[in-house]
């Protein structure tokens, strides 16, 4: 047996150490089978890939990657998976906000039948409002897209060899891996840790980071936004029926006389808005489609030490 632990990395060369440190005494020290690491440098600007070169010379079991830009976190994953030699794979943060005893649990709930085994969340060491908005995000897609999505949602996951050779042909742009996991169905387990807070560095998960990984949610896995533009539409045009209907009879009985510009220009401008958000979300699905065809790898490795381990062997 060979485990596999996938590590994305931007801007923590100041965990890497300690990171490797806490995986060598509770992970590599302990375990009685293979393992290797797998880190992916996400286009870090920081010192983050010489720190992973430094770590992997002297751990031979250790592959670093190196991609040319940021590509994002699911483009990070997807190579470590795709470079991964393991039976399963850990997916895991740079972080340390998870604890590395818990990878121990995973492996047994793997070899205890489960393809998929998920880390849930069962508190957070972290500000109410940070927690306040990741858990309604995990609310948001458990309504539109995925019922069997954890109410505290999932970071860190095993994946059977099967999964990962499936997540691989997917070949999907613009889309995110944990609803990838969900959407393919295989037998799941599950469980429970505390996340911690981060004590060293900062975290790059901005709002912008999390407000495209709602919308590639939304739009890669639920039916909600073209529901959304059916339904104002078809409510618009209720309303403009029935408005039409009571001004053809205030109209014939004599009701009306010029008045009425204020409202006449109030629901112009309203369906302007309407009109311009449905082109939107038409956009959004059109230029998703565009993306896809244009057959752009979702990321380009500039460095590695793989071939180097490969002449080693």
């Amino acid at each position: 047996m060979k485990l596999s632990i996938i590590i994305p990395v931007y801007f923590n060369e100041e965990n890497l150490k300690p990171l490797y440190e806490d995986i060598k005494e509770k992970i590599i020290d302990v375990i009685d089978y293979d393992y290797e690491l797998v880190m992916v440098n996400d286009g870090s600007k920081d010192a983050s890939y010489g720190v992973m070169r430094e770590l992997a010379a002297a751990d031979p079991n250790i592959k670093t990657i190196s991609l040319s830009r940021n590509f994002g976190s699911h483009a990070a994953m997807l190579c470590g998976l795709a470079h991964c030699t393991g039976d399963c794979a850990v997916i895991k943060a740079a972080d340390l906000q998870e604890p590395t005893e818990m990878i121990l649990d995973m492996v047994e709930s793997w070899r205890q039948g489960n393809n998929v085994v998920l880390a849930v969340r069962e508190g957070r060491e972290e500000g109410k409002g940070q927690t306040f908005f990741s858990n309604l995000y995990y609310w948001m897609v458990r309504k539109t897209s995925f019922p069997n999505m954890p109410k505290t949602g999932f970071d860190v996951y095993l994946l059977d060899r099967k999964v990962i050779d499936v997540l691989s042909m997917l070949d999907e742009k613009n889309s995110a891996l944990t609803g990838q996991i969900l959407w393919s169905g295989f037998r799941t387990g599950t469980i429970g840790y505390m996340r911690r807070a981060r004590e060293i560095g900062k975290s790059r998960w901005t709002l912008r980071k999390k407000i495209r990984l709602v919308t590639d949610t939304l739009f890669s896995f639920s039916t909600l936004p073209i529901k959304f533009v059916s339904t104002i539409g078809f409510v618009a045009f209720i309303v403009s029926l029935v408005w039409a209907a009571f001004l053809i009879a205030a109209k014939l009985t004599g009701v009306i006389d010029v008045r009425g510009w204020t409202a006449l220009f109030v629901f112009n401008l309203f369906s302007f808005g309407v009109v311009m958000l449905t082109l939107g979300i038409l956009g959004e699905y059109l230029w998703r489609t565009f993306d896809a065809t244009r057959n752009r790898p979702p990321y380009i490795i500039e460095d590695s030490n793989i071939a180097e381990r490969k002449e080693g062997e």
